[in-house]
């Protein structure tokens, strides 16, 4: 007899959905394998991904173009592990986590490319960290 563990589901906020929340989630995607499903939403949402995003994403490998910008309202019947929030604080109370934990990290929207990427590795090194965690 086999059992099998439900994946961890993660999601990721930040106010528009269009740069961090959206860089985390590709990075739960990417390290979080089958164990993980990973979200990310905006409590103000943009209605795009940054092209900026996209294209830092990009020079590690992973394709942002496909994702879209999304309301925490969309998500709000979905019952979460974790839910991560990156500058909207405590304007998500409605999303059901059982765990939730706030991240300090800047908005890149207005960065340079070199700054912008400094973000998109904290991210990424944050994201590892978590799912070491869970």
């Amino acid at each position: 007899m086999t059992t099998s563990i439900s994946p961890k589901r993660v999601i990721f906020v930040c106010v528009e959905n269009s740069n961090r929340s959206q860089m985390a989630e590709a990075f739960g995607r990417i390290h979080g394998g089958d164990w993980i499903e990973a979200y990310s939403a905006g409590s103000r949402p943009s209605g795009r991904v940054n092209p900026k995003a996209i294209a830092a994403m990009r020079e590690v490998g992973y394709d942002l173009s496909h994702h879209q910008s999304k309301s925490l309202q969309d998500l709000a019947v979905v019952d979460f592990d974790v839910a991560v929030t990156m500058g909207c604080g405590d304007k998500c109370p409605f999303i059901k986590a059982q765990k939730r934990v706030d991240w300090n990290i800047p908005d890149p929207k207005e960065m340079p490319p070199e700054q912008f990427r400094e973000v998109r590795n904290l991210i990424e090194m944050t994201v590892k960290e978590l799912l070491r965690s869970i």
